[in-house]
């Protein structure tokens, strides 16, 4: 169905005055429905909200992906109404060890889906770069407390990472017995391959943990 069309489904079934533009953005995901405008939304096309939300991060979007309000998503994990809204404002997961294997449980994610709908994927992501980057041994703790795996197998998994960056730098390290010229262009070479791993340091995570993918 073309946006036009959805634009005016939602006008003539719903009521809703929805631009062609605004539902444009909706599908390229720049722009998020109102829980009402995603109800909506799922009727004209005839399916469920969750299906429009297959690439829900937040609290929220997996919440308005089943299909719940806040009230009854807090009482499946054990939460107050108003526990919960502050954690959805504020973007935040703060349950306790019970809560949180409800929350997993409820929406069915692995370890690095709960770290993302937790809000700490940027937090994990800083102290992976400083683990391959200096001593990953003092890191160990601080991740594991983080994600939901077992110690031992996060530090397995820093260990192998840390080995992986270290062997990408050593060209930058010790380019200067080779030529000038030759020892610059293999340092710019590492240097260009440090930086990618670095910016894809959360993916190598998980991926050298075995989790694959935010869903089980």
């Amino acid at each position: 169905m073309l946006p036009g069309h959805v634009a005016y489904g939602l006008g003539a079934q719903y009521g809703l005055r929805v631009a062609t533009d605004t539902v444009i953005a909706w599908e390229r995901g720049t722009a998020l429905p109102s829980e009402y405008e995603l109800r909506a939304l799922a009727g004209v096309l005839w399916c469920s909200p969750g299906e429009l939300l297959t690439g829900a991060r937040t609290l929220r979007e997996h919440r308005m992906a089943k299909g719940l309000d806040p009230a009854e998503f807090a009482r499946l994990l054990g939460l107050t109404g108003d526990a919960y809204r502050r954690m959805e404002e504020s973007g935040r997961w703060r349950g306790n060890d019970r809560q949180s294997a409800l929350l997993n449980k409820v929406l069915g994610l692995t370890a690095a889906g709960f770290v993302t709908v937790s809000g700490r994927d940027e937090e994990l992501t800083g102290l992976l770069r400083e683990a391959v980057t200096t001593r990953w041994q003092a890191r160990v703790r601080p991740i594991a407390k983080l994600v939901p795996l077992e110690h031992g197998v996060v530090q397995d998994v820093l260990e192998q990472l840390h080995a992986d960056y270290q062997a990408l730098m050593v060209p930058t390290l010790s380019w200067s017995g080779t030529g000038a010229g030759r020892g610059t262009e293999r340092a710019g070479t590492a240097g260009d391959a440090g930086r990618a791993f670095l910016a894809e340091v959360l993916e190598r995570f998980w991926r050298t943990a075995g989790v694959r993918g935010p869903r089980v």
